[in-house]
């Protein structure tokens, strides 16, 4: 059976792991909340830029 530093040491183990997962699943659901931010405002400026160049015109 385990001594105590080696279930200290299978402790640390599992929080590493779970520290891990849990980072994991949060840039996974991050990236995505990135991208469509990023191209929500790039449309909004095209759409400023447009009208822009309409009122100029």
């Amino acid at each position: 059976m385990f001594d105590f530093q080696q279930y200290l040491g299978f402790l640390a183990f599992l929080t590493i792991l779970t520290i891990g997962f849990w980072l994991m699943i949060f840039l996974i659901s991050f990236i995505p909340y990135w991208i469509g931010g990023a191209l929500l405002e790039n449309y909004k400026m095209k759409r400023e830029a447009k009208r822009k160049a309409r009122e100029q015109a």
